[in-house]
């Protein structure tokens, strides 16, 4: 079967299944959830499920419904999430509850979607999040070691793990009671703590089983990324190709499931930007399938925002945003819709999947066939793969060819037709755009508020022989520690020469310091997510007499893994002064003061309070260690609202007094552009009019250049070649097709946004494509030469379609076929 052919199936096939998907009831006098070596068993019914994780705290919760319902719509009927402990105890025996930690609202949602629910406890999760979930007072408790048999803290997570179990049993959420939960997690990728802790480790493991166990769920428990998970726990998986890397559970009685599956990579500052393709994704899902599997979970289906300080050392505040949804819970294309073709072609096999006979049948080097199949009830499934990563490929299967692409997964829904390929993308593309607010020049009056003094040692409180290590003074309040100290030079001490000067060369544990030296700026250095430790030299000048040194140091988050967490250590560790006549001043034990944050966050004035009992002035370009605030009102419309800090150095943004996280452009990465410089401002913090917008910052910008825009999708995209297959456009909710920007076919090129007509192209294919789409939701295009007038004889032709709309907020007119 040639490629041509394999597409034109697989639209027709896609469009049918895609059109018989339907949502998934839950009885709501109680479920029994089991398992075996094929399933999680509902009801004593198998069932396939693709799960999607979505963080309650990491989106606001007005856009929660819409979220789970895309994610329905993309064919999951699971929604995963961690439970944040820090974010819901934030102080020992202090409760949050509310707002984006709202979690018994977040899952009351699913169920009302009629989708299942994955809840991971934990309570350490990892995820990126600061501390790894861990409320930092942890650290505080006596005798504490961190996920390990210590007394200490097993007491403390057992009280944790036992309230949000008891929270979620009040709220009958588990699948036993009714609820949408049908499945808990306990502990997380503790496997290589494990060995890091020995038999302490093992007798802990085992400990966080039994007593997640004792809690009575009602639905079984998951441990991710652990294999030798111990009794009734199933061991899950995660990674990129679980199919391929996995082995299972060594307990054959229990099931294949895929907690993780990287929709992307998450990224730090200083990360370059990071892609993970729709067709990688698909293979690796399809490939689990193959094998055994009968669940997976995109980590992450949308990441949304880390607000706020609860990103984990350096992690960024835009978070996993090359997800199915991207970080403003716009559609990605073609990942959203490549994805959804898989799960409408699997759950048309799911039959087979689960009753069938698995076999694997060798079809040529690299080449093979694996079959689920019944052949008494003519039930079957084939997944036909090639692993040649350069070659594509035809293959004989039960007499007939197949042509079956590089690195892909064809599968056969009756063990001869072709409903899906990893490999031939059918779902449109659209390309993201971000459109300038007139609002950025509107009232653009800035003002600012200098922080106080630069402290002196004379000044300080917190007075040591040596600098103090920082989390502990800290304590997760604030990123920042000043450290100051003073020292006396005399005129032979100075070097002679005008030309030379004094070197300030400061160590520090971590994330980035900036130094003053007798009030003036010295300068900046910092470390990265592998290296946190630094040193930073700078040359400065010192005067006879005393001399004064500050060192704001700050910190990006605690650390998220790895053993004994609680005794990470951050800030400045050693000082020297280089470059005196004298030969080299260390200054590490010459007495330092200490001063717990800015004084701009102990007079909160980032509130609406706060901000009114300093004075303000005229805002300056280029002022370290500056509060900037201005006012705007909101772009209209309801698309996406971002903030463009390119102008910028380091620091934190507020927008009415929320937090929204810490920004760092003046850091750039190996392509010499800074990691993240937009900012998602969520539509529902906005007031009318008069809204607030300010930030700390620490090194010096350029604030009147800041700008204000809005996100969009509306670029909608088909790129396809075959045997008269369909190409769909569709726009967005509420928006039409109110121009087409590019059509060509014959052999054009290019990605979305930037497509070119080549050599075979037929002039004819806009008026036709116009015709079928403007003034439409939704148009189908078959792809043929006869309808665009193409030439089959021109050389280098391919029969592609390329196609390139513009939606807007129009009135629809019915749907339309090009043919």
């Amino acid at each position: 079967m040639s490629a041509a052919a394999v597409l034109a199936v697989v639209a027709a096939a896609v469009a049918a299944l895609a059109a018989a998907a339907s949502g998934y009831e839950l009885t709501k006098n109680g479920t029994v959830i089991t398992y075996d070596r094929r399933s999680l068993i509902i009801d004593g019914h198998r069932e396939i499920f693709f799960s999607g994780s979505i963080h309650y705290p990491r989106s606001p919760p007005d856009t929660w419904p819409d979220l789970i319902s895309k994610a329905k719509e993309g064919g999951l009927n699971v929604i995963e999430s961690y439970v944040f402990w820090n974010g819901h105890e934030p102080e020992q025996g202090v409760y949050n509850f509310e707002g984006r930690y709202d979690l018994i609202k977040f899952f009351k949602l699913i169920q009302e979607k009629e989708m299942y629910a994955i809840v991971r406890i934990g309570p350490f999760v990892q995820a990126e999040w600061n501390h790894g979930g861990l409320p930092y007072w942890l650290r505080e408790i006596p005798d504490i070691i961190f996920r390990t048999n210590n007394e200490p803290f097993k007491k403390y997570m057992k009280q944790f793990v036992t309230l949000i179990v008891n929270k979620l049993k009040e709220a009958k959420l588990f699948a036993s009671q009714g609820g949408p939960i049908i499945l808990a997690q306990i502990e997380n990728e503790y496997q290589h703590l494990e060995v890091a802790f020995k038999e302490a480790g093992t007798k802990y493991i085992n400990w966080a089983a039994k007593m997640a166990i004792a809690t009575n769920t009602g639905v079984p428990w998951i441990m991710c990324k652990q294999t030798k998970a111990p009794g009734e726990v199933i061991p899950t998986c995660n990674g990129r190709h679980c199919g391929d890397t996995w082995p299972g559970p060594a307990d054959k009685k229990k099931p294949l499931l895929w907690t993780e599956n990287w929709t992307a990579q998450y990224r730090v500052f200083g990360d370059p930007p990071s892609q993970r393709s729709a067709e990688d994704i698909a293979f690796s899902v399809a490939r689990f399938f193959s094998v055994g599997g009968t669940m997976a979970n995109y980590y992450m289906y949308h990441g949304g925002t880390n607000f706020g300080r609860n990103g984990a050392a350096f992690v960024m505040p835009r978070y996993y945003d090359e997800a199915p949804l991207d970080e403003f819970g716009l559609y990605k294309e073609p990942k959203w819709g490549h994805l959804r073709d898989l799960h409408h072609a699997l759950r048309h096999c799911k039959k087979a999947l689960l009753w069938g006979n698995p076999s694997v049948q060798p079809l040529g080097k690299l080449y093979e066939a694996r079959v689920f199949e019944m052949k008494e009830k003519n039930v079957c499934v084939a997944f036909l793969s090639n692993h040649n990563t350069k070659e594509d490929g035809t293959v004989t299967f039960r007499g007939q060819k197949y042509f079956v692409a590089r690195r892909s997964i064809s599968i056969l829904a009756d063990c001869k037709t072709v409903v899906f390929s990893t490999q031939h993308v059918n779902s449109q593309h659209n390309q993201r755009t971000f459109h300038f607010a007139d609002q950025t020049v509107q009232d653009n009056v800035w003002e600012m508020y200098s922080e106080e003094k630069i402290p002196r040692y004379s000044k300080t409180s917190i007075r040591t022989q040596r600098p103090l290590e920082q989390y502990n003074q800290t304590k997760d309040k604030t990123d920042y520690l000043w450290y100051t100290t003073s020292f006396r030079l005399e005129t032979d001490d100075l070097p002679y020469r005008k030309e030379v000067k004094p070197v300030l060369e400061v160590s520090s544990h971590g994330h980035a310091i900036v130094a003053f030296v007798n009030d003036a700026f010295v300068g900046c250095g910092h470390g990265t997510k592998i290296n946190k430790a630094f040193t930073m030299e700078k040359a400065m000048d010192l005067k006879v007499g005393v001399n004064h040194v500050a060192i704001l140091s700050s910190t990006l988050g605690l650390m998220d893994s790895g053993s004994y967490l609680e005794h990470r250590m951050a800030g400045v560790y050693t000082v020297t002064i280089q470059g005196l006549n004298t030969g080299t001043l260390d200054l590490t034990t010459n007495g330092w003061g200490h001063v717990v944050g800015l004084d701009g966050e102990r007079r909160r004035v980032h509130s609406e309070q706060g901000m009114g009992a300093v004075a303000w002035k005229p805002g300056k370009d280029n002022q370290p260690l500056t509060w900037y605030r201005r006012r705007f009102d909101p772009p209209s419309g309801t698309d996406p609202v971002v903030i463009d800090l390119t102008p910028m150095g380091k620091g934190f943004l507020f927008v009415n007094g929320e937090g929204l996280g810490r920004y760092w452009v003046s850091y750039h990465h190996a392509l010499g552009k800074p990691s993240q410089y937009l900012y998602h401002v969520p539509r529902s913090l906005l007031r009318p009019k008069g809204n607030t917008l300010m930030f700390f910052e620490e090194e010096g910008g350029k604030p009147d250049a800041i700008m204000i825009l809005t996100v969009k999708r509306d670029n909608i995209c088909t790129f396809m070649t075959g045997l008269k297959p369909t190409a769909v456009l569709s726009c967005p909710t509420k928006k039409t097709i109110q121009s087409v920007v590019f059509a060509s076919y014959g052999n054009p090129l290019g990605i979305c946004g930037n497509y070119t007509v080549g050599s075979c192209h037929a002039p004819r294919t806009k008026e036709v494509v116009e015709k079928a789409c403007v003034g439409r939701k939704t148009c189908s295009l078959v792809v043929s030469s006869e309808v665009y007038g193409g030439d089959v004889h021109c050389p280098g032709t391919t029969g592609t379609l390329a196609v390139q709309a513009k939606c807007s907020k129009r009135p629809p007119r019915s749907a339309a076929t090009a043919q």
